[in-house]
């Protein structure tokens, strides 16, 4: 319950009935009237998550009095919060750090929660500005909320927002400001994540002089080659030029190594549409899977054929009496989970998690073990959080509970090849049609 006095509270049934409410948006306006509506309705989203906010710090309070009576140390209190906040949002677990430090700097930020709830602020300008400020101290906070210009800053873009953000907060505690800089430097990561058409997105966070000097090199390159009349764009040279100078070729479509492919047989072999699997990527168009396949030399080339299941496209099992995953088997979770298995949450696998441990006698085969990432195996593991394998035909399926008895499912993907089809038409497919996993080394 989210509660803004004694008089107005509001239960869980009446916001579920303003939710059916909002279906029925009168429709018979002028769009004058609908401009209103609009505006409407974003300062109701922006008041949700204000509630949102306030109902996650209830639950992060509330937590932290039930495990300080049963004992629990301080540190361990907090665990596992975000990640349950996160599922109810159906976000990524990993995300909840970030909706649970909102609501935390809220309750420290007046000025910032009434203009969320009152809608003249959204949720994502509200985590600027808490991002902004949480260098400070809790004072200093304090001090920042009440110097920030809601009635100029309605209007501002987010650069606008954050530029001003960052003065206020550099005036209050300059030195807090270098610090954070300073540890930044120790956050340097590339990411990868999937982009439309067969692209891909190659993210690399660095310090502003790194940053700047990369770029200056490329565009140098890119500047070059067009005054010497390469007929590519200057973006294509710049983005072939990083490929080159990070993997040592000479080409940038002249790769190396290994990009693992999962292909059926009647798409590989028999022109089927049916799109192929990236691990770690996605889906890719059959077509664009055989023209990589026809560019590589057959003699680095091999194939190792993995059977599904005719009901669900599920890949059959593989067993170990090892306690960790053996190479083998780890590669065929791999390819059956694609990602990490907690809902909502696409990270890379990274550890391979008995869903019964194995203190508790669980075994180690495909059936007890699913994909996770390193945070949500880690919180799988706070007390109160249980895992337990469905029993389903032919599919693997996962149920994970959590401290307040809310579960949430799990089901693997269906491999390429499996979705759509029925009956006969499925039972005629069922021998013959099996997913390929052909390993792409690139001749060079």
């Amino acid at each position: 319950m989210y509660e803004k006095g004694a008089e107005d509270a509001v239960c869980t049934g009446e916001i579920t009935r303003w939710v059916d409410a909002l279906a029925h948006v009168d429709a018979v306006v002028g769009n004058s009237e609908r401009i209103d509506q609009i505006r409407a309705l974003e300062e109701l989203k922006a008041a949700a998550a204000a509630a949102q906010a306030q109902v996650s710090m209830d639950l992060l309070n509330a937590t932290r009095e039930e495990r300080a009576a049963a004992g629990v140390p301080a540190e361990e209190r907090s665990k596992g919060v975000a990640e349950q906040v996160a599922l109810a949002r159906r976000e990524a677990p990993a995300r909840g750090g970030r909706f649970l430090g909102l609501a935390m700097a809220l309750a420290e930020m007046p000025y910032t929660a009434t203009s969320l709830r009152q809608g003249r602020i959204n949720e994502w300008r509200a985590t600027l500005l808490v991002r902004e400020s949480a260098c400070l101290s809790r004072e200093d906070r304090g001090r920042f909320d009440a110097e920030l210009n809601f009635e100029a800053l309605a209007q501002a873009g987010d650069r606008k927002l954050v530029a001003e953000a960052k003065q206020i907060a550099y005036r209050i505690d300059a030195e807090a400001v270098v610090r954070r800089s300073s540890r930044a430097h120790h956050e340097r990561r590339v990411t990868l994540r999937p982009a439309p058409d067969t692209m891909t997105y190659l993210t690399a966070l660095l310090p502003v002089a790194q940053g700047v000097a990369v770029h200056a090199a490329l565009s140098r390159c890119a500047d070059a080659l067009r005054a010497q009349g390469d007929s590519r764009s200057r973006g294509q040279i710049m983005a072939d030029a990083l490929v080159e100078r990070i993997t040592g070729q000479a080409r940038a479509d002249d790769l190396t190594y290994q990009v693992h492919l999962v292909i059926t047989d009647q798409s590989l072999l028999a022109g089927d549409n049916e799109p192929a699997h990236i691990p770690g990527y996605g889906v890719v168009p059959a077509e664009w899977a055989r023209g990589q396949l026809r560019k590589t030399d057959e003699r680095r080339t091999w194939i190792r054929r993995l059977y599904t299941a005719p009901e669900s496209g599920q890949l059959v099992a593989m067993d170990s009496r090892a306690r960790r995953a053996p190479k083998g088997l780890a590669g065929f979770i791999d390819a059956r989970d694609r990602t990490c298995r907690t809902p909502w949450c696409d990270a890379p696998v990274r550890h391979r998690d008995h869903i019964r441990p194995v203190e508790s006698g669980g075994p180690t085969t495909a059936q007890n073990l699913q994909g996770l990432c390193e945070r949500c195996n880690y919180t799988k593991q706070v007390p109160g959080w249980q895992a337990r394998t469905l029993r389903g035909e032919g599919d693997h399926r996962t149920e994970v509970t959590t401290p307040t008895g809310h579960r949430y499912h799990s089901r693997a993907p269906a491999q390429p090849g499996t979705r759509g089809r029925s009956g006969p038409d499925l039972q005629r497919h069922s021998i013959l049609e099996r997913s390929l996993s052909v390993v792409l080394p690139r001749a060079g």
